[in-house]
């Protein structure tokens, strides 16, 4: 019988695809990998795109060569797909072809619509609807965007253009069209999906002015939505599990129980805290979401989640190596960093693309604060690693103001993890001890789980990779720790009164 799971996930950076044994003892096993860089296109200031085209083309790349090292689709049971969310896509339903770039979820040029709308007094009941604050950072007002600039309303509403997330894109090319669908973890990233029914509202799609006869049919994260076109790999597989990267990695940690919580240093930062099977409405802004939804879909297992993103973390590492040239590689970054017996006084805001939560600030730009000519290199780059963990204390902050009961581990994952000296310094400036799991693609391991469970191949979502983690513990001084903080604060109201 075929144990094995495909796990596609597209991120911002890359396209991968896993392939996932499925052990007798319920443990996944990686038994091959395959990725591909993603261009990164800004043509504006705060703008950034990519090419769905490009997605697909990496996407079908990366699981072809996953097979063939697995041995061969005869031993695949099943696909699962983990995404960048908020990420939204407008194609012909015809010809199959995309009408425009992809508009990223780091994109603020709807900012002046979020920011008109919310002036309107529109907030509190999307809020209320939808869990999410009026943001560029959502998928509907780029979906707006894109019907407008491309001229395709009249299209749309016949339903002859669609529009979807990165998810509901890569199902449509798998299936070969036969499917528009999409998973209702990023359907609740839309600002258009109802968090309690899970389902479209029609009131929100007038609001955004978005057509509902545009939009993908909701589906659970651990369904046969479709099949494969078996002309991609030999024979069809079920499309069987499909959750937002974020949501997939709170499964993949198995952070299942109210009070559990992970972040995900990537590209951005995001902790998902699970907050059970009701929505949590947030005081601070941090943003209400949906962390699962499997089973029967006329009694599904539901588990709510409140979320805090991080627009830049590991982009800012990026920025260092590519954007000023002050190292060569990003793992150059902790011996650099460690190289320095403090951070000087210097504090960097990375606010490339607007600050997240807790402060929603989509006008802010980056900021450096503390320079002095002993200033060099070494203090952008720790300085860079160190907003990490101030970022993740403001965020476990805003959630405990939330209610949420004090942390005692907090579980990370994501391509940021591998620094030694970042990870120390979550956990003494977050007071909190850090795990950090040996196998780190929490995301794709997220996905192959659901996929397992909507095929059977798994009873339950407690199913895990069985590697003992690595840990970190708190051991800054008190006083230290709060000299520290009081200089980030300092440096974040510089950035924020900057961009006024």
């Amino acid at each position: 019988m075929p144990n094995l799971i495909l796990a596609i996930d597209q991120g911002t950076t890359s396209s991968r695809a896993i392939a996932f044994e499925v052990c007798d003892d319920h443990t996944l096993r990686a038994v091959a990998i395959s990725q591909i860089e993603l261009a990164q296109h800004f043509p504006h200031s705060g703008w950034v795109e990519h090419d769905a085209a490009e997605i697909w083309t990496a996407t079908l790349q990366t699981c072809r060569e996953v097979v063939k090292k697995a041995g061969g689709i005869s031993r695949f049971a099943a696909i699962g797909i983990t995404n960048q969310r908020e990420t939204a896509v407008i194609w012909d339903a015809a010809t199959g072809e995309p009408l425009h770039r992809a508009i990223v979820w780091q994109d603020r040029r709807t900012a002046d619509v979020s920011a008109r709308m919310a002036a309107e007094g529109h907030e509190p009941a999307v809020q209320a609807a939808t869990g999410l604050i009026l943001d560029p950072y959502f998928s509907a007002t780029k979906y707006a965007w894109l019907l407008d600039k491309t001229g395709m309303r009249d299209r749309a509403a016949k339903g002859e253009v669609k529009l979807g997330t990165i998810d509901s894109w890569l199902v449509w090319k798998l299936t070969g069209g036969a499917r528009h669908v999409t998973d209702a973890t990023n359907a609740s990233r839309t600002s258009l999906m109802d968090l309690r029914t899970r389902a479209w509202r029609e009131d929100l799609c007038a609001l955004f002015d978005v057509p509902m006869t545009a939009l993908p049919r909701i589906v659970g994260c651990a369904e046969v939505s479709g099949e494969s076109d078996p002309a991609l790999f030999g024979r069809p597989l079920p499309i069987a599990g499909s959750a937002g990267d974020q949501q997939a990695a709170l499964v993949g940690h198995g952070a299942l129980m109210p009070g559990d919580a992970k972040i995900t240093y990537g590209t951005g930062a995001f902790l998902v805290a699970n907050v059970g099977a009701e929505p949590v409405a947030s005081k601070s802004r941090l943003l209400g979401t949906l962390g699962y939804q499997v089973g029967e879909a006329a009694a599904p297992e539901v588990a709510y989640a409140l979320e805090g993103s991080i627009f830049s973390a590991g982009s800012a590492i990026q920025w260092l190596r590519d954007g000023v040239g002050m190292i060569s590689e990003s793992r150059q970054s902790e011996g650099v960093a460690q190289g320095l017996k403090d951070n000087g006084g210097v504090y960097l805001v990375p606010g490339f693309t607007g600050l997240g939560a807790p402060w929603w600030k989509p006008d802010a730009r980056g900021a450096v604060v503390g320079l002095t000519r002993d200033t060099g290199p070494a203090h952008f780059v720790r300085a860079a690693l160190e907003a990490l963990a101030y970022q993740t204390h403001d965020l476990l902050e805003a959630l405990a103001a939330d209610g949420a009961p004090p942390l005692k581990v907090l579980k990370v994952d994501g391509g940021v993890t591998a620094n030694a000296f970042a990870m120390q310094f979550v956990a003494d400036i977050c007071q909190v001890t850090v795990e950090r799991p040996a196998f780190q693609e929490m995301t794709a391991l997220g996905a192959a789980k659901l996929a397992a469970l909507g095929v059977g191949l798994i009873p339950d979502l407690t199913a895990h990779a069985s590697e003992a983690p690595a840990v970190w513990t708190p051991r800054m001084d008190e006083a230290e720790r709060d000299r520290l903080l009081k200089g980030w604060r300092g440096a974040v109201r510089a950035a924020i009164i900057a961009s006024e």
